[in-house]
């Protein structure tokens, strides 16, 4: 590798450890870390980004490594905390744990030296050791979460959460990293893939941890695909969503035309209307999470979403939803005039009462999706007079 005066970044290597209490294994990383420098000839540093209780930051300092305390709690913040530390031409990102071996560094850097931007350590084109991975994350949460990933985005990952990674400076400062969570790890290959970085997988080794995981199962496997559908909130909510308002729109159609609803298919005329109202509720919330995104710099606006992310069009919705909710109130009212004129005896209009609903509820829907869509892009517009 490059000397300092080669180069100028003051280290050629960054190794960057988030810690949460691991005064178990923190000595035996970095012992390993510091063999590969001594080994390779690497000027590097190690930065341990620590939020223990325990002797983990006491014991990283008295074998020379630096540590610094992030101000939030979380993975990703531990790491985007240290990012502001680092100052190596390559960053390796590993656990604390002594899952990853950090003795296969030389593996990762590597591709880096030979041009590519950012390396993933796979563990599923490696070897996972007996007892290192739990069976239901071996078998169905990463496999899963990884799919989910290559289909949404057209990677082809094998190993979308290890976190043995290894990356340039160049490339790391390219990436709008926010998140301060376990889904840190999808974040930072999404948008990796975005910016078409040049990512290569190699195989490593993963061991079994002899301390208790932090992992939580489910809540951070939630974490996960929640940021990936905020990422692609269209295709996975939104359409859906109006799939099941127009499959409501033909049943509820169908069967007025067909007449005797209160008679045959009253059920049927009922769950049309579910199919509506819920289905728009769905397709509402998915333009928001997309106007989220596109606010926060994950994605970019383009097609519907830049129409609707204009305010002259959001007035549009405004008059549409008004007039949807006028429409249903002037038929409620009707049925009420109906109701009096029998001296509030028996009354048959129940599917005219269920459109009415239908039509007062959707009304509501739209207006208050157009106001709140205006409230997220308020601060935006101060830039824009027309759109963000």
């Amino acid at each position: 590798m490059e000397t300092r005066s080669d180069t100028p970044y003051p280290f050629d290597l960054s190794v960057i450890i988030p810690a949460l209490d691991e005064e178990l294994t923190i000595g035996e990383c970095i012992t390993k870390i510091q063999a590969v420098f001594h080994d390779n000839a690497i000027n590097g540093e190690i930065i341990i980004a620590d939020s223990s209780s325990d002797r983990t930051a006491a014991i990283a300092q008295s074998l020379g490594a630096r540590v610094i305390k992030p101000e939030k709690s979380g993975y990703g913040n531990a790491y985007i905390a240290a990012f502001k530390h680092a100052t190596g031409r390559y960053l390796i990102l590993g656990d604390s744990d002594n899952t990853y071996d950090f003795c296969e560094i030389p593996k990762l850097l590597a591709p880096l030296k030979s041009g590519a931007d950012f390396v993933i350590g796979s563990r599923f084109k490696g070897t996972i050791h007996s007892g290192a991975m739990a069976p239901l994350h071996r078998y169905i949460g990463n496999p899963l979460l990884t799919w989910m990933i290559n289909v949404i985005f057209q990677t082809h990952f094998s190993d979308t959460h290890s976190g043995f990674r290894a990356i340039t400076r160049e490339a790391l400062d390219r990436l709008p990293i926010k998140t301060g969570g376990m889904e840190f790890a999808s974040e930072m290959l999404v948008m990796a893939s975005k910016e078409h970085l040049n990512i290569v997988e190699v195989p490593i080794n993963y061991y079994p941890r002899i301390t208790p995981s932090k992992l939580h199962s489910f809540a951070d496997g939630w974490r996960h695909i929640r940021f990936v559908l905020l990422m692609k909130p269209l295709p996975f909510v939104a359409i859906p969503g109006l799939v099941f308002s127009l499959v409501g729109v033909l049943l509820m159609v169908i069967f007025s035309l067909q007449g005797d609803v209160e008679v045959s298919h009253l059920h049927t005329f009922i769950l049309g209307a579910i199919l509506i109202i819920g289905g728009l509720q769905v397709v509402t919330i998915g333009f928001l999470m997309k106007t989220y995104s596109i606010i926060h710099g994950y994605e970019n606006k383009a097609g519907i979403i830049e129409f609707i992310m204009t305010y002259s069009n959001l007035e549009k919705f405004l008059v549409l939803g008004s007039a949807l909710l006028f429409g249903g109130v002037i038929i409620g009212l009707n049925i009420m005039v109906q109701w009096m004129s029998v001296s509030f005896g028996y009354l048959s209009e129940i599917s005219t009462a269920i459109i009415s609903l239908v039509l007062i509820v959707s009304g509501l829907q739209i207006v208050l999706f157009a106001v709140f869509q205006s409230m997220m892009l308020l601060n935006e517009n101060n830039n824009n007079d027309k759109s963000i």
